[in-house]
């Protein structure tokens, strides 16, 4: 999780390094006094690997993708790939334990490739990206951690399935959790439209902010496509793209050096107007008032 110290006022990109972490796998655990000064070493960063945390003693806020989130005691922060972090905490005074892991380590042995999708928790916009978890749960996620960490110190022929099948078990009971906490649906579905709409918009955002064609990509119709998504997470297709797109504005509104109508281009908008019209709908801000208010510390 090392990250080379620059300018502090652009967004640093950390690597998964394997190396850097002292582990043969892309999944690594500890305790936060192991990694202690990462957090707040860069001023603005993004990940490309999923990062838990799971906070026993806690203090301050983080800002993710222009979220403010407090932070407290007994609470799991579920971070996935891409989201850009800005933590005001104390280091010294936060007791967690961590877990990172890159989504294809486990490819490997799951075959399933929209399985982080089928996860409530990841690539989140609706929903907060953490839980407030029980003594009792704490502990028993604390129990797993700890046996994911002796096959990783202790490094044997069977390992690498040992540490999947111990972090597929894992990240399941969060997710039941999860979904009992915010009341999401959890049918079994029957088929893979929602996930594979979710994989798409990552893929695809910048380029593409019609429902209609990404029906078209996955062959179905619209109206299929929105029934498999409101089955499966509770609203419209519509509003998971909406959602999924505001996010990418505000990431390179704040973190890049477009201007107005280098992000129109960007995200092929007609023209700047369509582009400011859409933005002030879903914000109640203008471009500049949203800017403004970040400048301020006035966040969402």
């Amino acid at each position: 999780m090392q990250k080379k110290s620059i300018n502090p006022s652009k967004l640093v990109n950390v690597p998964f390094s394997k190396t850097q972490c002292g582990v043969d796998f892309y999944i690594n655990t500890g305790n936060g006094k192991d990694i202690s000064g990462v957090l707040t070493e860069n001023t603005t960063f993004k990940t490309d690997f999923f990062e838990f945390f799971f906070l026993r003693r806690a203090n301050g806020f983080l800002l993710l993708n222009c979220k403010r989130i407090e932070l407290h005691d007994d609470m799991v922060l579920l971070l996935s790939p891409h989201q850009q972090q800005e933590w005001h905490v104390d280091e010294q005074a936060l007791e967690y334990t961590f877990l990172i892991f890159r989504e294809d380590f486990m490819r490997t042995f799951i075959a399933d490739k929209f399985f982080a999708y089928r996860l409530l928790y990841c690539y989140q916009t609706d929903t907060p990206p953490h839980l407030s978890v029980s003594r009792e749960n704490l502990a028993e996620y604390m129990r797993l951690l700890g046996k994911i960490k002796q096959e990783l110190l202790h490094t044997t022929a069977d390992s690498y399935n040992l540490i999947v099948a111990v972090l597929y078990y894992l990240l399941l009971t969060i997710n039941r959790e999860y979904a009992s906490v915010y009341h999401l649906p959890v049918n079994i579905p029957k088929n893979n439209y929602a996930y594979q709409f979710k994989d798409l918009l990552e893929r695809h955002i910048h380029k593409v902010q019609r429902v209609a064609e990404y029906a078209g990509m996955m062959h179905v119709s619209r109206i299929t496509l929105n029934n498999a998504v409101m089955s499966q997470f509770g609203v419209s297709a519509n509003h998971l793209l909406k959602q999924r797109l505001l996010e990418a504005l505000k990431s390179d509104l704040l973190f890049s050096d477009y201007n107005v109508s280098q992000l129109a281009d960007k995200f092929h908008f007609s023209d700047s107007s369509h582009l400011m019209r859409f933005f002030k709908q879903q914000t109640g801000k203008t471009f500049s008032q949203y800017l403004s208010d970040y400048k301020k510390g006035i966040y969402e």
